[in-house]
């Protein structure tokens, strides 16, 4: 039971994997290995732009950050001299030299204030900031107890209220006995102008934040986020947690965001100061590109396997099934016996002429063979219905003559006779002179009926033995009493010897029937009436001609019989 389950799944998994479903799997195992090399290959460069994008903008990063420092610099520089000039004059002194002394090339620093202990402004590039108290700013205070440059977080100013950052360094640091502090506006737009060259690219964060995360400086395309705290910005503040709480001066982070992006940041301490440059690149989008270009490649590795699975699947059907279908056509048309199927060579691929060649060449054999098959059957149900002793019908071939007449005479509405012939003492005639010489007296007999047949558009047969018949269509009862009359004659005028007969020669003994077959009737009952004919005949002699008696009665019986 098992291995007949198996077969017939295998059959079945031959029907699935017929040919047009084996040049479709070859088409798509010759395509799909190119095409998907082809997406392997921007996988692969879309990592690698990822990595390139990554260390690009940590070198920006750091190049960005270094810029910053020495802006940074330039700004402690200057606190440092003018504490110095504080340390070595008066106060009005050096007001004079630190307003003179302001150099243009430095636009980040937006004032230079000489401050008292007490965080009054002293001495001011800005005349307005005279007089101010500063005293309270945390920075103020820190320069103050570390007697160090101190770098102030995100601020607004007291006379403007615009964002800025400050700066400060103790004239103590220089000179004991001075207790005044060198305190220095910066304005962020210019550290946001140092920033220009990270703006303007899709994915691209980036931010220079301080101590608290407050952003102090941003490219003009992310202008808008100075001065605001990113722990308000769900996305960024993650970038800012992670990169405050690197302790780190610089370094390199990949996470995954809230939103489930994929993002990778590089942050640098900016020296002197608690404020660090942020950089984040959202790989989604700086790959945005190759990710289309990715799914160019997939839709086109599926209209590639498609264009290839219907061209295959039509290349199939013209180039191989339909040739195929063809020949299978002329094939069962052959085998239903027209023997005039061929192939046309011409509707076929060169592949196929060989093969419709040889079909041709065999149907062409075959239907040689099958002529002279027919031909044979012929000649062999001829040679079935013949007596070769005699030439004429035998009885198989008679009856099958008699069955036809009658319908036919049924059909016409026509009389149809007998005659039933009987060679005298033939038995007498094989003891006298022996059985060869018997053969040849029924061939000269069997000569003479198929004489009279011919001329009287009759139908001869030997019916078994010395027996004779003769088939007269569409002939009358006194007719058929004729044609017997010659047939005794014939015979008797062959004047083949008989010494055993009263007659000296050989002669025959004739009875006749005649009727008007109808479907109360049978040929079978013609051949009884002539065969009693016949038996009347011997009775009355032998070498005579008897009717079937009730010939007057054929209204009523359909049979004749002379008395």
């Amino acid at each position: 039971m098992a291995g007949v389950t198996f077969n017939r799944n295998r059959v079945k998994l031959k029907k699935l994997l017929g040919i047009r479903a084996r040049l479709a799997m070859l088409a798509v195992m010759l395509v799909a290995p190119l095409m998907l090399e082809r997406v392997r290959s921007l996988e692969d460069t879309r990592a690698k732009q990822i990595a390139i994008a990554s260390e690009e903008y940590a070198n920006i990063t750091h190049h960005s950050a270094e810029t910053q420092r020495e802006v940074i610099s330039s700004v402690e520089t200057m606190l440092k001299s003018a504490a110095y000039i504080r340390a070595s004059s008066g106060i009005g002194r050096s007001c004079e030299i630190l307003r003179a002394s302001l150099p243009a090339n430095l636009p980040w620093i937006r004032s230079i204030m000489l401050v008292s202990k007490e965080g009054v402004v002293q001495c001011s590039t800005l005349n307005v900031q005279v007089g101010l108290n500063i005293g309270d700013r945390d920075y103020f205070r820190k320069a103050q107890e570390t007697l160090d440059f101190v770098f102030s977080d995100y601020l607004f100013g007291k006379t403007n209220n615009r964002p800025m950052m400050m700066a400060a360094y103790p004239v103590s640091a220089i000179n004991p006995e001075e207790d005044s502090v060198a305190v220095a506006g910066i304005n962020l737009d210019w550290l946001s102008k140092i920033m220009a060259n990270l703006g303007g690219r899709p994915g691209i964060s980036a931010l220079l934040i301080d101590s608290t995360g407050v952003v102090l400086a941003a490219p003009p395309d992310q202008a808008s986020m100075i001065g605001r705290p990113l722990d308000n910005v769900p996305l960024l503040s993650a970038i800012t947690y992670k990169a405050l709480s690197s302790n780190s001066d610089t370094g390199s982070l990949s996470f995954t965001a809230n939103d489930g992006s994929k993002r990778a940041i590089s942050f640098a301490r900016i020296p002197g100061t608690q404020s660090r440059l942020v950089v984040s690149v959202e790989e989604a989008k700086v790959t945005a590109a190759i990710n289309r270009e990715i799914r160019t490649a997939y839709l086109q590795l599926g209209f590639v396997c498609l264009f290839v699975l219907l061209g295959a699947l039509i290349g199939a059907e013209k180039l191989i099934i339909n040739p195929i279908e063809l020949m299978t056509g002329m094939a069962k048309r052959f085998g239903e016996g027209d023997w005039s199927a061929r192939v046309a060579r011409s509707r076929l691929p060169l592949e196929f002429m060989p093969l419709a060649r040889a079909f041709n060449a065999m149907a062409a054999q075959l239907s040689q063979r099958e002529r002279e098959l027919v031909a044979t059957n012929d000649r062999l149900t001829v040679m079935a219905s013949i007596d070769m002793l005699s030439g004429l019908a035998n009885r198989r071939g008679f009856q099958s003559r008699l069955d036809f007449e009658w319908m036919k005479a049924q059909q016409y509405h026509c009389e149809l006779s007998l005659l039933m012939i009987d060679v005298d003492h033939f038995k007498l005639y094989n003891d006298t002179y022996g059985h060869p010489e018997g053969d040849a007296c029924l061939t000269r007999i069997g000569e003479a009926l198929a004489g009279i047949a011919g001329d009287t558009l009759g139908f001869a047969g030997r019916y078994g033995g010395e027996e004779f018949c003769l088939l007269l269509p569409n002939t009358s009862p006194q007719r058929a009493l004729e044609i017997g009359e010659t047939v005794r004659a014939t015979v008797q005028d062959l004047g083949l010897p008989h010494i055993t007969s009263s007659h000296r020669t050989v002669t025959v003994s004739v009875g006749v029937a005649a009727t008007l077959p109808s479907d109360a009737q049978t040929p079978g009952e013609l051949i009884e009436a002539a065969d009693a004919a016949l038996y009347a005949a011997k009775h009355r002699g032998r070498n005579t001609v008897v009717e079937h008696g009730f010939a007057k009665l054929v209204d009523e019986a359909g049979m004749a019989m002379a008395g």
